[in-house]
């Protein structure tokens, strides 16, 4: 049996605009524009974080320990260690005060036993406390050259502590700008420890140095 020659040419139509179609959907997709990907920056992490530490300044403690010679407590000022002011003046003064009082006290005796081996009878100690003059000393020879003695150690101790003093407050300013300029890094460290064996009982004290990198 032969097929209806209409028939034939309607399919053969069908197939020619079915393949014209499909090479026409090919060709838009072969010259579409291809889509542009914007690239994220990468954002780097950084688990630390760089310090810019001053310079270190090799005059640093020469100055604060001359300053502080000058007057005491101007180094503890260059190093900005204000709350030390009061207690380097209050140390030294504490000092200055026990030798002036030990000196005054030791010319006071003094005064009076020169006077008595001159001769006279008239020094403070011939007087009571109304100004009233006493036929016999409230101190006698032997306690004048006692006082002198007591005295005199006393304001020579105090002398030297205030001169310790001084030269302490020298010192503390002098360390302290040397330690202001260390890199101290938490990630060394040095720490004892104490450990005890379970097995016999025994223990054991040292020091673990430990560094992180």
């Amino acid at each position: 049996m032969i097929p209806n020659k209409s028939l034939l040419v309607c399919a053969f139509f069908f197939l020619c605009c079915f393949a014209i179609l499909q090479a026409q959907e090919e060709k838009n997709t072969a010259i579409k524009e291809p889509t542009i990907k914007s690239e994220v920056p990468k954002i780097i992490e950084t688990d630390s974080i760089v310090e810019i530490r001053d310079p270190i300044n090799p005059l640093a403690p020469a100055k604060a320990a001359f300053y502080s010679a000058i007057l005491p407590g101007l180094g503890q000022a260059y190093n900005k260690k204000y709350w030390k002011i009061p207690i380097v003046w209050g140390a030294i003064g504490t000092g200055i005060y026990f030798y002036t009082s030990n000196n005054k006290e030791y010319h006071r005796y003094r005064d009076a036993y020169k006077s008595r081996l001159a001769g006279f009878t008239n020094d403070e100690f011939y007087y009571d406390g109304n100004g009233n003059k006493l036929t016999t000393p409230t101190v006698t020879d032997e306690g004048l050259e006692r006082g002198q003695k007591f005295y005199r150690r006393n304001k020579e101790i105090s002398l030297l502590v205030t001169l310790g003093l001084y030269a302490l407050n020298i010192i503390d300013a002098n360390v302290d700008a040397h330690l202001m300029q260390y890199n101290i890094d938490e990630n060394l460290s040095l720490a004892p420890h104490y450990k005890i064996n379970e097995f016999d009982a025994s223990s054991s004290l040292g020091l673990t140095l430990n560094f992180n990198f």
